[in-house]
């Protein structure tokens, strides 16, 4: 044999092939399951790596297109081109409704609505037996109190003559002087008596105290008349040349009113007549219910052609207001806590504001408070829009013009 030798047993040539040909077979098999671990975790590396990248890279477009686009705009600040537009009452310059001084029947009326009077014209004449037959007694007692005092007056000063001769008691002559000075006040209370009825019975004769218009007569020939009852009035008179004028201004606009500033007064009833008053004087003091200034104007009448009560508007022209913010119409949300608008801020979050709003122009809202002309605000917002959104910010348009008003 051989010197080969395995765990010490000696080997022959063929026996010595064979176990070289089993130790190379058991080491080939583990190089090839190394090898093909190794291409299988390469195969799925291969695979898994790419689905990854692109799950990573569809998770950031998802994110991306999560972020919504956005077109904002900038609140507008310009004078309103029609100026402000007013509901303003017709007044006549003075009125007066005339009731009854005096108890009694209407004997007779003069004058009848539309009828034009001066001052003092009688108006209607009103029967007062009653206070006639007052008046005859009164004059009767003021005539007897007057011959009494008279009489009195005689008697004191003849016992004044005999006094200082010594003829009647010091206490005679002061019972006669204290008679006389008590007829006397008797004489004044009658007399004053009398000219109390005497003026109530002027009142018989129902007069105008100004010169104007009768508007109302709620009285007939037989009607029974009764003193100072407000609830009967007689006639309603009212002088409607000049006219007044009068209208609320917003708080806002209340320091742009100036006494003797001409105001157009469009009167919508005869086809948009448009006539031109002048501030006459103002309240001075701002209404706290409604938050606005009393305003009045003054009108000249001459041919009546605006009647009292006539409904007119009064127009503060552009000139007269002061700028005022606007945006679209397309930029609010209808909440249950009211209008809001969104706003982007710096950061690209959205805060959504409460605002008040003024005037209506038609594509654009006046923005009394809430938004300022620097502000971004959202066009089109969405509904769920909600305050910390993030977006993304599009190409601004330029702000929308106020749109012009035709005036009459």
């Amino acid at each position: 044999m051989n010197g080969t030798t395995i765990s010490g047993i000696p080997l022959s040539t063929g026996e010595k092939q064979s176990a070289g040909s089993s130790l190379f077979g058991k080491h080939g098999s583990r190089w090839l399951l190394i090898v093909g671990g190794v291409l299988l975790v390469l195969a799925v590396l291969a695979g898994v790596l790419p689905r990854l990248s692109q799950r990573k890279t569809a998770t950031a477009d998802t994110k991306q297109l999560a972020v919504p686009n956005v077109t904002v705009v900038s609140a507008s600040v310009s004078a309103p081109p029609d100026g402000l537009m007013l509901p303003a009452e017709v007044k006549p310059w003075q009125e007066a409704s005339i009731y009854s001084r005096v108890n009694g029947y209407l004997k007779s009326w003069a004058v009848d609505i539309g009828a034009h009077v001066n001052q003092d014209q009688a108006l209607a004449e009103i029967d007062t037996p009653d206070l006639d037959h007052q008046l005859e007694q009164a004059r009767s007692q003021a005539a007897l109190a007057q011959k009494s005092y008279d009489l009195a007056k005689i008697t004191n000063e003849k016992w004044q003559q005999l006094f200082k001769q010594g003829v009647v008691s010091e206490l005679d002559a002061q019972n006669t002087a204290t008679a006389q000075e008590t007829n006397r006040a008797n004489a004044d209370a009658f007399a004053a008596n009398l000219r109390v009825l005497e003026q109530q019975v002027a009142f018989k004769r129902v007069t105008a105290p100004f010169a104007g218009t009768i508007t109302v007569r709620n009285t007939n020939v037989g009607d029974l008349i009764v003193a100072n009852n407000t609830s009967m009035e007689m006639f309603h008179v009212q002088q409607t040349n000049p006219l007044r004028i009068y209208f609320r201004v917003p708080q806002a606009n209340a320091t742009d009113i100036r006494v003797d500033q001409p105001i157009d007064l469009v009167f919508p009833d005869q086809a948009g007549k448009t006539l031109q008053a002048k501030v006459a004087t103002t309240s001075e003091s701002i209404t706290p219910n409604s938050r606005t200034l009393l305003v009045e104007l003054h009108l000249d009448n001459p041919n009546n052609q605006i009647q009292p009560g006539s409904y007119a508007q009064a127009r503060l022209p552009a000139s007269a207001l002061g700028q005022i913010v606007t945006l679209p119409n397309n930029t609010f949300l209808f909440r249950a806590q009211g209008m809001q608008v969104g706003v982007v801020k710096p950061d690209n979050t959205v805060e959504l504001r409460d605002i008040k709003v003024g005037r209506d122009f038609g594509t654009n809202i006046q923005i009394v408070d809430g938004v300022t002309p620097s502000d971004k605000v959202i066009l089109n917002p969405a509904d769920s829009l909600v305050t910390g959104d993030v977006v993304r910010v599009a190409a601004t348009p330029p702000p929308s013009p106020i749109p012009a008003v035709a005036k009459k």
